[in-house]
């Protein structure tokens, strides 16, 4: 296990005001990064994209940098702008 692993799942364990804002917060943080990652590997600026999907740069800044409360359809378009489909899976 890395030291940043250890150090959250300890300070979950100590901190439980820590834990109950972690995971939701770190899903949300996982979100941005990933659609931030597929724009990235399209070769797309944050400008390009948002030529695409009709809309200003601050809005793609806002949706991988703060992923919380997105509607499927913008992931969707999101995707769908970058030559992707968006896939769902609950585990």
């Amino acid at each position: 296990m890395s030291e940043l692993h250890e150090y959250i799942k300890n300070r979950k364990i100590r901190d439980k005001a820590f834990a109950s804002g972690f995971d939701s917060g770190y899903e949300q943080f996982k979100i941005g990064a990933v659609l931030k990652q597929a724009r990235e590997e399209a070769g797309l600026t944050q400008e390009e994209l948002a030529t695409k999907l009709n809309t200003k740069k601050s809005a793609i800044s806002r949706i991988e940098n703060h992923a919380e409360d997105i509607k499927l359809s913008t992931l969707g378009k999101y995707a769908n702008a970058l030559g992707k489909k968006l896939q769902l899976k609950v585990a």
